[in-house]
Parts: structure tokens; sequence; C-alpha cells
């Protein structure tokens, strides 16, 4: 053992500390991904968003006519899913019949649903959307004393970030 190592850690350095700084996920992404590349261990890293915001994309108009189409292709899937279940306990052609008979039945009242759902809203979300957090700062944080060591494999790599 030497010196170094009988050295305890210093506390300081022992914690987060912040290795680089990127505007964008897949920057902070690709450092990570490099660190990992040059075998560091990857186990002391986090990416840290910060300055986070809800974006909300609109995709389109939502109608009556719309939301019953999305609810009868959700009660499809499901309908699908119990004609099935209920297929494995039979034998012969049934079957088939359980299974287009679910898919029809779980359509239409996944349309009655969609179509009432929406219906009363009475008009104050007309829209369909989706929506996602981002950040407006994504740093590359490293644990265990290992910062030093992550910052000199990010700037020989060109990745130093903001």
């Amino acid at each position: 053992m030497s010196e170094t190592d009988a050295r305890p850690l210093d506390p300081i350095s022992a914690a987060w500390n912040t290795v680089a700084s990127y505007d964008a996920y897949e920057e902070a992404q690709a450092a990570v991904d490099r660190l990992s590349d040059e075998k560091f261990p990857v186990e002391h890293i986090d990416i840290v968003g910060s300055g986070l915001r809800l974006v909300e994309h609109v995709t389109g108009r939502l109608t009556k006519g719309r939301a019953a189409a999305a609810g009868a292709a959700g009660g499809a899937w499901f309908g699908l899913l119990i004609g099935l279940l209920v297929g494995l306990f039979t034998t012969g052609p049934v079957w088939l019949g359980l299974i287009l008979g679910g898919v029809l039945i779980g359509a239409a009242w996944g349309a009655v649903f969609g179509f009432v759902g929406h219906a009363a809203t009475g008009g104050r979300r007309d829209f369909a959307s989706t929506r996602r957090l981002v950040a407006s700062r994504y740093d590359v944080v490293v644990r265990g004393g290992k910062a030093e060591e992550a910052r000199g494999i990010l700037r020989r790599a060109g990745l130093t970030g903001t």
C-alpha cells in the first residue's frame, strides 16, 4: 500500500463535483460515453439537469371524432389482450372468434368512452399535445474524488462543455 493510498479521502473531493456543463443532454451523454470508453468508473457519474421547464408541443386539433378514434384504438388493444387471455383456455377455432370479438367490443367501448370523455370537457382543451421536461443546463457530476481524472479525459477529448 503506497502513501497516497493510506491517506483518507478529502470529504470535499469525495463529494459531488461538476466536471463539465452542457447545453444539451446529448452532449452530456456523449461526455459520459467517452468516459466509459476510457474505462472510467461510470458508476461515480450523474447527469444533473438544472433550470427545468415543461415544454408542451401541440400536435393538432382534438375533435370529438379524433377523441373517439383514439379511444377506439386503445380499446381495440385492450380487447385484443382480453381475447388472447380468454383464448388461451379454449380449444379449436373458437379462439379466433374470441380475439376478433374482443377487438371489436374493445374498439366500440373505447370509442364511446373517448367521445364522451372529450365531450365532457366542454371544449376547454380542444388540442392534442405531448409534454416533456427539459433543462437549460446539464452538468456531468462525479463523486468519489475522481473529478480531476474525469476532467483530464474530457479535456483530452475536447468535450469540456461550457
